[in-house]
């Protein structure tokens, strides 16, 4: 046993130089996005190239092998265990056992041992070449989006995009050559989902999300509610500013060890144990944008900030899935900051602050407000009940790209047709279309339906989590964030990657994920606004 532990702390040590060289990346392309001077572009991309292939020589260093095979790990990889991607992913704690045995591991070094292995396996058959090309191509296409959004161009971006889309389709075919490629990118994101699964999911959320939808739509004389004249007002982006890190603070994120910056894109990245970076937007004529995305960025924020210390600078610093992680933030923006509760408690001093605006908006018309209803051409924007709709369209174009089904230049009139039929409007232009958005050019096919997943797991887990700490719209009325931040770090932030998305939901909630819970959620919320 001694000498299994010995090989363990040696894997340690080298992983640890992993997520050391993960983490330089992540500032590179926060400065990236943030403060990098335009013209240092195509050398910030051959960094992040080198960069990338340095970080693969240390995952497929040798060392791993060796050591893999004297903790009795099988490391062969034949025609049939590399063509399936079932064999990159460990399901469940009892497999964690059985591939480990009982030598003296526990839950967290078992689990440890499966997501290094999973990693290892993964870019074993990776070549340094496509690494360096995916790592380049892609820091070139994101500052490409950049340009061709600024002046409604995506001719002059697609020849960017159709680089990263082969070269995904590549990478695809290289790790799983049997496998469904899209289900490789999929499965990159959210371990064990598959296309087929995520489909069936998908087409009960839709239909249950158009038929609120009738319904709000019914309820308001067979039209949407248009948006109230107050909020396409000009609201202070410094006061916004100040609003939104009052929240955040509130919501327990701490700023000695992350910080709030700008970027046209909102995200949230993790350079360090000590050093989460999140970004939002602020538009004088959307307060509630500004407002809703620094919440959902804390959300994320909270969840790294959360991880178990004996976790930190391991693979297991992370989590659970980006399913998982998007569950938290849209939790935090949604459930908690557009519920009545929440501005029960937050509207008089919001309503004081933008006085000039809100004077004479009382708190149950500005929580009708922030609740409308409305399709709308913009992801970011959109309201709780159309906003998976966006991401079910993205799920639908995204896998076409990677199997081949659509072509580059045809993904305007595919974008905008998926719109007429999902949400019954049309884009005017390509900015508020297909280039709305960067993960594409980033690379990133298989992370949008984490977003959608992402709702369905969030109220999942509202049932367990009052069961604990009482009904949430009790502690929201008086403010108590903290105790819903510490529920979420003791039964989800703190175990970081040590369970899959699976085993976790599950264990929280008694069943496995579905769309029920959330469209109930939604009906309740929405029969009560709009009184259908």
């Amino acid at each position: 046993m001694n000498r299994s532990k010995n090989y363990l702390s040696r894997l340690k040590t080298l992983d640890m130089d992993i997520i050391r060289l993960n983490n330089i990346g992540a500032l590179l392309e926060w400065d990236q996005e943030t403060y990098m001077p335009k013209a240092a572009q195509n050398e910030r991309a051959a960094q992040l190239a080198l960069l990338a292939a340095l970080r693969q020589e240390k995952i497929i260093n040798t060392e791993w092998e060796t050591l893999f095979e004297k903790l009795g790990y099988s490391t062969h990889i034949n025609s049939s265990s590399q063509s399936s991607i079932n064999n990159l992913n460990s399901s469940s704690a009892a497999s964690d056992t059985a591939q480990f045995g009982d030598i003296g591991f526990d839950e967290v070094e078992k689990a440890f041992l499966r997501e290094a292995h999973r990693r290892w396996i993964r870019n074993k058959s990776l070549p340094g070449r496509l690494v360096k090309a995916i790592a380049n191509e892609t820091s070139l296409a994101q500052a490409a989006w950049v340009d061709a959004r600024r002046t409604n161009n995506f001719p002059a971006f697609a020849p960017h995009l159709e680089k990263v889309v082969r070269l995904k389709q590549e990478y695809s075919v290289t790790v799983a050559p049997d496998a469904e490629p899209y289900d490789t990118l999929l499965d990159e994101h959210e371990p064990g989902a598959r296309t087929a699964q995520i489909s069936t999911v998908f087409d009960e959320l839709t239909i249950g999300l158009q038929k609120i939808a009738d319904k709000v739509k019914g309820a308001t004389n067979g039209a949407y509610s248009a948006t109230p004249a107050f909020l396409n007002q000009k609201y202070s982006v410094e006061k916004q500013n100040i609003f939104a890190r009052r929240i955040q603070s509130h919501m327990g994120f701490d700023t000695n060890r992350g910080r709030l910056d700008l970027s046209i894109h909102p995200f949230a990245t993790n350079l360090g144990p000590n050093d989460i970076r999140l970004t939002t937007r602020y538009d004088e004529n959307k307060v509630l944008s500004g407002l809703f995305s620094s919440i959902h960025e804390a959300g994320h924020g909270l969840y790294e900030q959360g991880i178990d210390e004996n976790l930190r600078q391991t693979i297991l610093e992370d989590g659970a899935s980006l399913g998982i992680h998007e569950s938290q933030s849209r939790f935090w923006e949604n459930i908690v900051g557009k519920s009545h509760s929440f501005w029960s408690f937050w509207y008089s001093e919001f309503q004081e602050l933008f006085s000039e605006n809100l004077a004479d908006v009382g708190y149950d018309e500005f929580y009708r407000a922030v609740n409308n209803v409305q399709p709308s051409l913009i992801r970011v924007d959109a309201d709780e009940v159309t906003y998976s709709l966006h991401i079910v369209i993205r799920f639908r174009l995204e896998h076409a790209l990677i199997s081949g089904d659509l072509k580059v230049s045809d993904l305007p009139g595919a974008w905008n047709q998926a719109y007429k039929e999902y949400l019954g409007i049309t884009p005017n232009n390509d900015v508020e279309g297909c280039m709305q958005d960067i993960h594409w050019s980033a690379g990133s096919f298989g992370y949008f339906p984490t977003y959608a997943l992402g709702n369905l797991y969030s109220a999942q887990f509202v049932r367990p989590m009052e069961n604990e700490i009482g009904p949430l719209a009790n502690l929201l009325g008086k403010g108590k964030l903290d105790v819903i931040q510490r529920w979420l770090k003791e039964n989800i932030y703190r175990h970081g990657r040590v369970y899959n998305p699976n085993d976790l939901c599950y264990h929280l909630s008694g069943k496995k994920l579905d769309a029920s819970e959330f469209l109930n959620y939604l009906n309740s919320k929405y029969s009560q606004i709009y009184r259908f």
